[in-house]
């Protein structure tokens, strides 16, 4: 694959005294984060007490058993599901106070996220699917957004499926339109759950050479992955176990 090229982005900004606006000194901070689901069988807590610093540029790997809490953990800091209990702070946004629609707003220009699944439109063609983050979130001018479409598919190896639906392209390649995806917007932070799980190991080691690739040019990223052979190869791993961060021994 080729080298991506990071557009620099001034949606997060460092203060001059080292932190951010509401005196957070990691890009990501988690603070005593619980979250309690409500079930038929009673009520649930998915994560308790977290508390988590991530800084710009690290490649952090979470993992843990089905049911531990990753995913939950992963969807705080995305901003697809909200806290019980605690502070989400990512740059200058306190996330925990946003409502929803300013939610989608934040995340649609602030992080891009890879599913293990894809998750592409299927009735949009490949390239379709890359502008549609840009319309909605208002991002580059109406001519530029074909021409970094494009430019991104190029990026992850496949721009001569542009024209093409999902359903034409192997599951790998649904991945690199998946990934390619996710950056269209030069979101400074990309999560991705469980992203090669479903490929075979040659793609998987490419997109993983993609992902340290990003990291080399400032993106954060977030994996989540049962794989711990990839994870050894990763800044930092976080295991979530019953709910909370146990130490990696």
């Amino acid at each position: 694959m080729s080298q991506i090229i990071i557009e620099e982005s001034d949606r997060i900004i460092r203060g001059g005294n080292g932190t951010y606006r509401h005196g957070n000194r990691h890009l990501i901070e988690l603070r005593d984060l619980t979250k309690n689901y409500k079930t038929p069988a009673g009520d649930f807590t998915a994560l308790k007490d977290v508390n988590l610093g991530i800084d710009q540029g690290e490649f952090i790997a979470v993992i843990g058993k089905s049911g531990s809490g990753k995913s939950t953990l992963v969807n705080m800091i995305t901003g697809i599901d909200r806290p019980t209990i605690g502070e989400i702070y990512i740059g200058d946004a306190a996330l925990h106070t946003l409502n929803e629609e300013r939610t989608a707003q934040w995340r649609g220009r602030n992080v891009g996220i890879v599913f293990q699944f894809f998750q592409l439109m299927p009735t949009l063609t490949i390239l379709e699917n890359l502008l549609l983050p840009m319309d909605f979130c208002n991002m580059y001018a109406p001519r530029e957004r074909v021409e970094r479409a494009m430019r991104l598919l190029e990026v992850v190896e496949i721009a001569e499926h542009a024209h093409k639906l999902p359903a034409a392209l192997s599951g790998g390649q649904q991945q690199r339109a998946a990934i390619a995806r996710a950056l269209a917007n030069d979101p400074p932070i990309v999560v991705a759950d469980e992203p090669t799980g479903n490929l075979d190991s040659r793609t998987a080691e490419a997109v993983f050479k993609l992902f340290e690739d990003l990291i080399t040019q400032g993106k954060t990223l977030l994996m989540v992955t049962h794989d711990r052979d990839q994870a050894q190869r990763i800044h930092r791993t976080v295991i979530i176990s019953d709910g909370e961060i146990v130490p990696d021994d």
